[in-house]
């Protein structure tokens, strides 16, 4: 059986000039590395102290609750860490 020709496509498409961001534009706000690093602090401080304090302090009314407290500073530090370029 005879071979078949093999064709070369055409280039049709019209070649677009892509725009490349600065990356000094790119850049994260001022306060984000201390509002990050203080959120991951605080979040840190809190359940020592609650453990410190045998569960009394910082807010001895609420109990473990207090864990969820200093877990949500924290967890808002790794969210704020998420945009830190």
């Amino acid at each position: 059986m005879p071979k078949s020709r093999i064709r070369k496509k055409k280039e049709n498409r019209p070649r677009l000039d892509i725009e490349v961001e600065n990356p000094l534009e790119a850049e994260s706000p001022n306060w984000l590395a201390p509002v990050m690093l203080g959120s991951f602090l605080i979040g840190l401080a809190w359940i020592v102290t609650f453990y410190i304090s045998q569960t009394l302090y910082p807010i001895p009314d609420i109990g473990a609750w207090n864990m969820v407290i200093g877990f949500a500073f924290i967890g808002v530090g790794f969210s704020l860490a998420t945009r830190w370029r």
